[in-house]
């Protein structure tokens, strides 16, 4: 393997390369250049250092995307401190929890956290710093008030006369020293702090930089709409943009498929990535209505002129997502078939990528080049990936994988560790699946999640979720099990019910025709013998999986 730069050298290196063009840009908001950046890098530095932070210490992170979260993520690594990122949507007591175990000094919340917490849960704190403007939200510590106070008169006693690219030098690291503490979200409600040492960001960027980044045009714009305390955000959106000096646009707001689609429409990304929920959101309520009518179905099947046909819906398709994108990469979860199919068929650029927080993420991606439906593409740059089974062509078994990704462990959690890392280097990742003869991985669904049929038989109800998720008006579905039955759980698309003047009793009827349907199509061991209609949406993790275990005993 040959030597790749360290990480904080990437950084070091993007920002002087870099100088003069855009970096960040609020969406609707400031703009901040490479520079820009570098000052603000430089001012957080010289906070650190006077208010008695020290190399190895923990900083916390919470809030909002935005450039200002950006700045402070980047000036903790190249200070030589370990970033905590913390997930803004995660409950007060989350986060104060996540603080205290991770030892964390200082802490950064967003305008909503900060109203939120209670620093009195979090005594080991120095301070509380407020991220849009750095300003002390709470100081502990004299020397942390004292330097806020005077940093801009610090900042110019260090540089009276200028601050110019050669100042900008960072901490260089060791690819095996800790760089991060991911704490994960999970869907189980027990969060686990994932220890992240440099190498593993280095060979996620590296990597993704190599397969990826350096088909873009240079210097690109790209948008950033996963959460960046996420690991999947972070690095797929955030670190390799910025790293390969792209112009970043951070949606400071929740990204519904309309405000992505406006914005896409706006900034032109060249890559776009975003879980499977809502790109088929744009897909189902952008493309399907354009291409409904009896005439454009009848053309799509004639030989002679479909391939036109669905190279014009490709373009239009295209064109929502602002017309320039290399590739949509989608991730974090399992894509509907449905939608996958009529892209793939349209020749739509469309990929899917998997990984966990424990490997940074990246363990699987496959260029659309590569791309093979149903896919979630082949092992990483530097790792190997096995499918635990005696046949992974046919029988699904769990992924496992090694390589330059995988986690140290579980921060504090000898126990979790051992639970999922094995003596010769393997992660077991808890999800099933088959991989076929040319190394593609198919994922059925998680081990925790499989299900057994009263003949002992393997359900995946992922599997079943996917064609329920398909049929009319099902906005989103959960398959569990009660009493040796398998119930559907299906929150219908209220929007299009609304619109169409449906009463409560029509929608009972589609979902019986639905389960008609649905049993039609499914093996006698996994029929479904119940749909039941909730209200309200299902609550999700920040990357968009429906959290399981809230809904076991909804029968």
């Amino acid at each position: 393997m040959e030597s790749i730069p360290s990480f904080n050298s990437r950084i070091e290196q993007s920002i002087i390369n870099n100088w003069d063009l855009d970096a960040f840009t609020d969406y609707k908001g400031i703009t901040l250049q490479y520079h820009d950046v570098a000052r603000k890098i430089e001012k957080l530095h010289i906070l650190f250092e006077n208010s008695g932070i020290e190399k190895g210490d923990k900083i916390a992170i919470c809030g909002r995307n935005c450039s200002s979260w950006a700045v402070v993520f980047l000036a903790v690594l190249t200070y030589g401190a370990v970033v905590v990122p913390i997930q803004n949507e995660f409950t007060s007591e989350q986060i104060h929890n996540i603080v205290n175990h991770s030892e964390a000094r200082l802490l950064f919340t967003g305008d909503v956290v900060t109203n939120q917490i209670n620093p009195d849960m979090m005594p080991g704190l120095a301070g509380i710093i407020y991220i849009p403007d750095y300003s002390v939200v709470l100081s502990r510590n004299e020397k942390l008030t004292f330097a806020r106070e005077h940093l801009n008169e610090i900042f110019g006693n260090k540089y009276p006369k200028y601050f110019r690219k050669q100042h900008v030098h960072y901490y260089v690291n060791k690819e095996e020293e800790l760089c991060m503490i991911n704490y994960t979200s999970g869907t189980t409600g027990f969060s686990k702090g994932v220890m992240l040492p440099y190498r593993v960001m280095t060979n996620n960027v590296a990597g993704l930089t190599d397969v990826l980044v350096s088909k873009l045009p240079k210097h690109g714009n790209a948008l950033s709409i996963l959460p960046m305390a996420h690991m999947y955000g972070l690095t797929c959106e955030f670190l390799i943009q910025f790293m390969n000096g792209n112009h970043i646009f951070f949606l400071t707001r929740q990204p519904s498929p309309t405000l992505v689609a406006e914005a896409c429409k706006e900034i032109k990304p060249s890559m776009l990535v975003s879980v499977p929920l809502v790109i088929e959101k744009i897909i189902r309520s952008k493309v399907y209505p354009l291409i409904q009518s009896n005439r454009i179905k009848l053309m799509m099947n004639m030989p002679v002129i479909s391939a036109k046909i669905k190279e014009r819906i490709c373009q239009l398709t295209m064109d929502i997502f602002g017309g320039n994108l290399y590739e949509v990469i989608v991730g974090g979860a399992g894509m509907n078939h449905e939608v996958e199919a009529f892209l793939h068929d349209i020749g739509f650029p469309i990929t899917m990528g998997y990984g966990t927080t424990e490997t940074g993420p990246m363990i699987t991606y496959s260029d659309k080049s590569d791309y093979v439906p149903g896919s979630c593409g082949t092992s990483f740059v530097n790792m190997e990936v096995k499918v635990n089974s005696v046949d992974p062509a046919n029988v699904p078994g769990e992924i496992l994988t090694r390589g330059l990704d995988v986690m140290d462990g579980y921060y504090k959690n000898e126990q979790a560790t051992k639970a999922v890392l094995d003596e010769d280097g393997w992660f077991h990742t808890g999800d099933l699946a088959t991989m076929d003869e040319s190394g593609h991985v198919f994922i059925c669904g998680r081990l925790k999640n499989m299900l057994l049929s009263a003949n002992g038989q393997n359900i995946y109800p992922e599997e079943i979720e996917d064609k329920l998720n398909s049929m009319p008006m099902v906005s989103e579905s959960l398959i569990i099990q009660k009493n040796g039955k398998l119930i559907g759980l299906v929150h219908p698309d209220m929007e299009e019910a609304n619109a169409m003047s449906f009463s409560d009793k029509d929608l009972e009827d589609i979902m019986s025709q639905n389960l008609s349907s649905l049993n039609a199509v499914l093996p006698r061991f996994c029929k479904v013998h119940t749909i039941k209609i909730l209200d309200k949406e299902f609550e999700k993790t920040p990357k968009k999986s429906i959290k399981r275990y809230l809904y076991q005993d909804a029968i």
